[in-house]
């Protein structure tokens, strides 16, 4: 049996549903969904969206996660889309804010919906954070100054991309791009612009369907002490010839 036909059962059982029952509430015969159950036959898209809908479970935990492993109740449920996002708690039942180290940077892409990836990560409480759900994120590279590698952003969980506020920074997770701290801007309904603070970077664009998670910056913690900038002659010749490109570059086109 696959991870997607155990948690069928698993939920009808737990709603304490006949075969018979969850098939009229689902709209399909009790023969149909015996063979989900029993791993002999595969949902189609509408009627996976339907079981997702009605248990209000997302379809990437339906397909990928074993929720017989986990409290449903211990997940965050989100209004409109109807995700849960897996969260963590401490001995006496307060939210904590898991950290995303470097080395689990990629594997976040692909567990950040699965409860057990989640409950694995470090986790630190601060007092001043309230009234949302946060996590913190390791920043890459040089594109959004003064924060450096050795930093990490932490950011309030975004349900809606509507919430979304033209020129604030955000992390974004997206399967292509993974884990991406940018300056965000909507463009129309369905995309964003990200741009990066540091202007050698160029701004570039993602469709809304790509996102998986946004996060709010909410504050920032660094691990290294702060360097002054380099001003020598020579990093200024430097940027002054980086500079020259960038507009001959731009005449050209």
């Amino acid at each position: 049996m696959s991870v997607f036909s155990d948690n069928l059962r698993h939920l009808r059982l737990g709603r304490s549903f006949s075969q018979q029952k969850l098939a009229n509430d689902l709209i399909i015969t009790r023969e149909r969904l015996a063979k989900y159950e029993e791993g002999r036959s595969e949902p189609p898209f509408e009627i996976l969206r339907r079981i997702a809908l009605f248990f209000n479970v997302s379809i990437d935990l339906l397909l990928s996660v074993d929720i017989r492993k986990v409290e449903i109740d211990r997940l965050l449920k989100t209004a409109d889309n109807r995700i849960l996002l897996p969260i963590t708690v401490d001995a006496s039942g307060n939210d904590t804010i898991e950290i995303i180290p470097y080395k689990a940077r990629a594997g976040y892409t692909t567990g950040y919906a699965d409860p057990e990836f989640i409950e694995n990560l470090q986790r630190i409480s601060l007092p001043f954070l309230t009234n949302g759900k946060f996590r913190a994120f390791p920043v890459e590279g040089d594109s959004m100054p003064p924060h450096r590698e050795g930093s990490f952003i932490i950011g309030k969980y975004v349900e809606n991309l509507g919430d979304v506020r033209d020129g604030k920074t955000y992390i974004v997770l997206t399967r292509n791009d993974g884990i991406v701290y940018k300056r965000l801007n909507r463009n129309g309904k369905n995309s964003l612009m990200l741009h990066s603070d540091n202007a050698v970077y160029r701004p570039y664009e993602i469709k809304a369907s790509e996102i998986l998670e946004i996060w709010e910056f909410a504050c920032s913690l660094s691990t290294k002490e702060a360097e002054p900038e380099d001003l020598s002659n020579e990093n200024i010749r430097d940027i002054l010839q980086e500079l020259r490109k960038d507009i001959r570059r731009i005449k050209e086109n």
